[in-house]
């Protein structure tokens, strides 16, 4: 368990806590870039770690992410009218561009570089990779290269990325996706031999669910990498073989789901806090050898995998409100939670340990060391940064192109030479 101070530490995200800070020095996906469609497409409203900001595709399909409060008068830049290449605001026509310079200000006769200076608003760097617009919100003079992940080097035939919100702090939700152990239970069909419970193509079988319904005590290896940490888990599967189920964590907010096979299409999220008690998860699949399939790209009816069916806001159609639409009998006769969606029995668990989730009243064993290892990760680099030592991570983006996934191999292979076999 973590003391409740360190459980503040972890939790607490707005500008000047310490995971705060630390998330600040990092990249992080703000937008699906299907949110600015295209050029002088209409602004869109984010909250993004407990700031409100205002985003806009200028007329070149560049991206802005700025403060929404125009410095004449406090009018709502969401408002504005995006034209020629920056966002006018409709009060006074005071106009400013992506790096939030003041590039008209038909009310001021005399336009100086000080009055220049005086009118900008703050605005953050943003790249588009991956389907996704991403933004830095640290400090100016330290903005590092975006994370290299590999579904955002790929065309886009070859990968999907989306979002879905959920009510609770990124922390749990991220230790959720962290959490090899639950398949046993949370996902698992009342027949193993007749449902398959993975991710679009890259999910498990018959036998593989069986396995992890017949061993729900995994053995957990953990190894320490430049953006993270790679958690592997152990169950035992026919004769003297184990099935690996390998899931990786890069700071601050990133986890591969572990369900693929070799050549299998792989899938992950990132946990990007809105505030302290509610999160935008950002969905992604790849694969670097083909085109996705559709039942790939994004949710599908009947496909169990990350994805949620959504709304037009991107909540969840089963959610708290509704009570995740729980099917008793469904339960009682067909799946371990009688909640349809492998995401939405994740948001219901997550969503079920409370907003921010107490751990001072827990009682953790075997099958919690990746979560304990997390912990630790990320209140020793939020603790350093107290003490003037920049998290390494943010300036390694070549340390983010790794692969999750699983693999069947004799008992007595050796992690590290699991891993090898697993990623050569």
């Amino acid at each position: 368990m973590l003391s409740a101070e360190e459980n503040e530490m972890l939790t607490r995200t707005g500008p000047g806590t310490p995971m705060g800070e630390l998330f600040r020095r990092f990249w992080t996906p703000v937008l699906v870039a299907a949110e600015l469609p295209g050029p002088d497409s209409p602004p869109v409203r984010v909250r993004i770690l407990h700031e409100d900001l205002v985003a806009f595709r200028d007329s070149r399909g560049e991206v802005g992410l700025v403060d929404p409060r125009c410095p004449h008068r406090g009018a709502d830049l969401f408002l504005g009218r995006n034209e020629d290449c920056g966002l006018r605001c409709v009060y006074h026509g005071w106009k400013f561009d992506i790096s939030g310079a003041c590039v008209d200000a038909p009310t001021v006769a005399d336009v100086s570089d000080r009055f220049r200076e005086q009118a900008a608003v703050k605005a953050y760097p943003t790249v588009e990779r991956g389907g996704l617009i991403w933004s830095y919100l640290g400090p100016p003079d330290l903005v590092p290269e975006p994370p290299m992940m590999e579904f955002t080097t790929l065309p886009p035939e070859q990968r999907y990325a989306d979002k879905k919100h959920q009510d609770a702090n990124w922390a749990q939700l991220c230790e959720g996706g962290l959490d090899t152990a639950h398949f046993s239970f949370l996902h698992m069909p009342v027949n193993v031999d007749r449902v398959d419970i993975g991710t679009g193509a890259g999910g498990a079988g018959p036998r593989h669910t069986r396995w992890m319904k017949n061993d729900p005590q995994p053995s957990f290896s953990i190894a320490e990498h430049a953006s993270g940490l790679t958690l592997g888990g152990a169950r035992r599967a026919d004769g003297d073989a184990l099935y690996w189920r390998i899931a990786q964590f890069m700071m601050p907010n990133h986890g591969l789901a572990p369900s693929a096979l070799a050549g299998m299409t792989y899938t992950g999220q990132t946990w990007v806090p809105i505030d302290d008690v509610t999160t935008w998860v950002f969905c992604y699949s790849w694969n670097p050898d083909r085109p996705l399939a559709e039942p790939e790209r994004g949710y599908t009816q009947g496909v169990p995998s990350i994805y949620s069916e959504l709304d037009e806001n991107y909540v969840p159609i089963r959610n708290r409100a509704n009570g995740y639409l729980l099917d008793r009998e469904v339960q009682r006769n067909e799946t371990f939670s009688g909640i349809e969606g492998v995401s939405e029995q994740d948001a219901a668990i997550q969503e079920s340990q409370g907003p921010i989730a107490d751990r001072t009243r827990e009682l953790l064993g075997p099958t919690d060391l990746g979560v304990i290892r997390f912990r630790r990760l990320m209140l020793g680099a939020a603790r350093d940064l107290m003490a003037g030592i920049e998290p390494p991570a943010a300036t390694k983006p070549d340390a983010y192109n790794i692969r999750s996934g699983s693999i069947i191999t004799d008992k007595a292979v050796p992690f590290d030479q699991v891993l090898r076999e697993r990623f050569t």
